[in-house]
C-alpha cells in the first residue's frame, strides 16, 4: 500500500482487493442503510491523530470488527490515537479547539 494519507473511507472498494486486505462479511453489514455499495474488504488506513500529530495505522482487522461486530456507521474512520481517545473519554479535552 502507498503511503499516500486520505480523506476517502478505507473500506469503499474501487479496484479488486489490494493484497494484504480483508474481506467483509455482507451478512454483518445489515445494519448499514445506504443506497450506496457496501465494503467488499477493508485495508490498512494510515492517517495522523488529530490531538497529539501522531502517525497511526487503523488496520484492517480493527475496521472489520468497528463496522461489522461493533455496527460502526459506514462513513467514520479513524482520526484519534488509542491514547488520546482514552483521554477523551474520561473527560480531558485539553486539546480541542
Amino acid at each position: 500500500m502507498d503511503d499516500k494519507l486520505t480523506l476517502l473511507p478505507p473500506h469503499m472498494p474501487g479496484e479488486p482487493p489490494p493484497p494484504g486486505a480483508v474481506l467483509a462479511d455482507a451478512s454483518k453489514l445489515a445494519h448499514i442503510n445506504t443506497y450506496g455499495d457496501l465494503p467488499r474488504w477493508y485495508r490498512d488506513y494510515p492517517f495522523i491523530c488529530l490531538d497529539c500529530g501522531a502517525a497511526q495505522t487503523w488496520t484492517a482487522e480493527q475496521q472489520k470488527w468497528y463496522y461489522e461486530e461493533a455496527k460502526g456507521h459506514l462513513w467514520a474512520v479513524a482520526v484519534r490515537c488509542r491514547p488520546c481517545r482514552q483521554r477523551r473519554k474520561q473527560g480531558d479535552h485539553q486539546n480541542d479547539d
